[in-house]
């Protein structure tokens, strides 16, 4: 049954038709279509007639893909370390995934039998990475998709977060620059290529990095083109885009496939680092089935419809959502779109079925299926061994104990228990600064884990170690203190749903004090009731003067917050985890955890 979606991307609203196929654990979906006469079972050369020395007319081609794996090598903790999947009798379960231990064994196991089997990823494998990969610079994690045999990766934005140096470092290899090699051995780099066909040097006007990449073997030829979002810049600290320009995802890769076609590469994947949001939060949730509601929606649902129907197949990412679904091509033919949530708790295996006479794929034959990462294999031994290197040279620094906390701390909600508690630890870190900052506000998108109260390492139940606060605010910002007007601090939160964040509102979390209600009901702006914007129980004053605490992404304007970069009297503190840090261990002790805070400033209408 045919399902059609609404997007609105950049102000063009589109339609288009989903398709969709979702298998179980161990099923795979397909296009609604039979399978081509004489197709190989995956791995199979064919043998055409009675000559078996010429492979036949289709060969599969195994393409597994993953994205957002962030630098977490080991299984997430909470919520973030499980997927949901949908039983038989419509019910749901969670299973604990992730861990790149039990990834690669997945991705070992699913490679046997297989002679053509490549292994892409859709961008943002590292950056907002936990301790044992961010404290050296996500060196570890590099180290570990070298393991995992990637082959290629898209950029995503936050391969951006240390600037376009640091990538191509991460590329190249090379000791880092200030923090210097910490093993005897030199960083080699990654053994895959990063690319990133859209971003542009601003001076030389070329990409900053390879446009595209050839798989070959045996004849068999895929291109493989990686994009980012073209918004990267808006969700960036300036420092780390500076110099560089964003392109349109769409014009960049259908550039490229025109490339790729006048070299003779007909079959073509687009590994783009932008995403979608699936009616169901289920990793095996089918677009298809009945009473399956609108199926996905968002930004990735036009670029797919306008992608040229020369690349057959797209791996995407960035929201985080785990789908594989079809979405038809400028032509009106389905081509699959997929996403493995985030984290290495999915991967997804997709058959691709070449045709050696074309040199294309036969797309009526394409099957997919996001499959778990489950924790009941055995753990790949020298992933194991890894991770205990790395390990034990961030233990003396990540053990530290910084704080106590009575119960999970969570960062769920349109305002969360650990938004609202480091908004009040950044607005703590700004009164030792300046006794007059009045207020502090905090981009949920910078609130990577919960802090859970359960034992990680040996600590302690409701002990915060060093490590967990860094899984927490890995992106070291800094804690910024600017003047605003009431009239700019009113217009900041009127920007969490109006403007840039109109189709997906960005809630800042706010510190103690500051209350208003929000009415969902509502549409743009109009969903911040103004008069109830109160400080302290006092109205804000439009023409007063406000002092305001924010981390330096948002007080640079990021996430679509504008008014932010417009503040004056700029005063710079430490970074953000320091600030928590403080905090915690100001107002916490073995004897008085902290509880997690209600969650009950900003009043919600729905």
């Amino acid at each position: 049954m045919p399902l059609t979606i609404q997007a609105d991307r950049r102000g063009r609203r589109r339609r288009t038709r989903l398709l969709a196929a979702v298998a179980g654990l161990t099923t795979a979906g397909a296009l609604a279509a039979a399978a081509l006469p004489g197709t190989a079972s995956a791995g199979e050369d064919h043998r055409g007639g009675d000559d078996r020395h010429k492979p036949g007319r289709y060969q599969d081609v195994q393409l597994l893909s993953f994205n957002d794996l962030h630098g977490n090598l080991e299984p997430p903790a909470g919520s973030s370390g499980r997927v949901t999947e949908v039983q038989p009798d419509g019910t749901t379960k969670t299973i604990d995934a992730g861990g790149v231990e039990y990834l690669a064994t997945h991705l070992r196991e699913a490679r046997e039998g297989q002679k053509y089997s490549i292994t892409a990823a859709g961008g943002d494998m590292v950056g907002a990475s936990p301790l044992i990969s961010g404290l050296f610079h996500d060196e570890p994690t590099i180290e570990a998709l070298n393991k995992l045999d990637l082959d290629v990766s898209s950029v995503g934005n936050h391969e951006f977060d240390e600037g376009a140096k640091e990538l191509g470092r991460l590329q190249n290899g090379g000791c880092h620059p200030t923090a210097g090699c910490y093993t005897d051995k030199r960083f080699k780099g990654a053994d895959f290529p990063y690319l990133a066909a859209n971003v542009l040097d601003e001076k030389k006007n070329k990409p900053i990095l390879k446009p595209y990449w050839v798989w070959k073997k045996n004849g068999v030829k895929v291109g493989f083109i990686g994009v980012t979002l073209e918004a990267t810049p808006d969700i960036v600290s300036a420092e780390g885009v500076k110099g560089l320009v964003f392109k349109d995802e769409v014009e960049t890769i259908n550039k490229y496939a025109r490339e790729l076609q006048r070299q003779g590469v007909k079959s073509i994947v687009a590994l783009i680092h932008e995403g979608g949001f699936p009616a169901s939060s289920a990793y095996n949730y089918d677009c298809d089935s009945p009473g399956a509601g609108d199926g996905a929606s968002g930004p990735i649902v036009d670029i797919a419809k306008n992608i040229t129907p020369q690349v057959d197949a797209v791996v995407t990412g960035h929201t985080h959502a785990a789908y594989v679904c079809t979405i038809d091509d400028p032509a009106g033919n389905p081509r699959m779109v997929t996403s493995a949530s985030s984290f290495g708790r999915l991967y997804t295996d997709t058959t691709l079925t070449y045709d050696r006479w074309t040199g294309d794929i036969a797309r009526t034959s394409v099957a997919s299926a996001n499959h778990v990462v489950t924790r009941d294999v055995p753990k790949a031994p020298d992933m194991t061994a890894l991770i205990g290197k790395w390990n034990a040279l961030a233990a003396p620094i990540g053990n530290r104990a910084i704080g106590h906390i009575s119960a999970d701390i969570n960062n769920t909600g349109t305002e969360s228990p650990l938004g609202d508690l480091i908004a009040d630890a950044q607005l703590a870190h700004g009164k030792a600064l300046d006794p007059e900052t009045d207020v502090a506000l905090m981009n949920p998108g910078g609130i990577r884990a919960p802090l859970t109260y359960a034992a990680k390492a040996g600590e302690g139940d409701g002990v915060v170690t060093y490590a967990e606060g860094f899984t927490v605010q890995p992106f070291a910002n800094t804690v910024n203190l600017q003047n605003l007007t009431g009239a700019q601090l009113i217009q900041v939160l009127k920007e969490q749903v109006s403007g840039a964040n109109t189709a997906s509102p960005k809630i800042l979390q706010p510190s103690a004090g500051l209350t208003y209600t929000l009415d969902l009901t509502k549409t743009g702006a109009d969903r911040v009731v103004t008069d109830s914007i109160k400080l302290n129980g006092t109205a804000i004053d439009p023409a007063a003067s406000y002092r305001v605490a924010s981390n330096s992404f948002l007080a640079g304007g990021g996430d679509g917050f504008p008014t932010l970069a417009l503040g004056t009297n700029d005063l710079v503190g430490a970074d953000d985890l320091t600030a928590l840090e403080q905090y915690l261990t100001a107002n916490t002790s073995p004897g008085n955890p902290m509880a997690p805070p209600a969650a009950d400033r900003i009043t919600i209408i729905r």
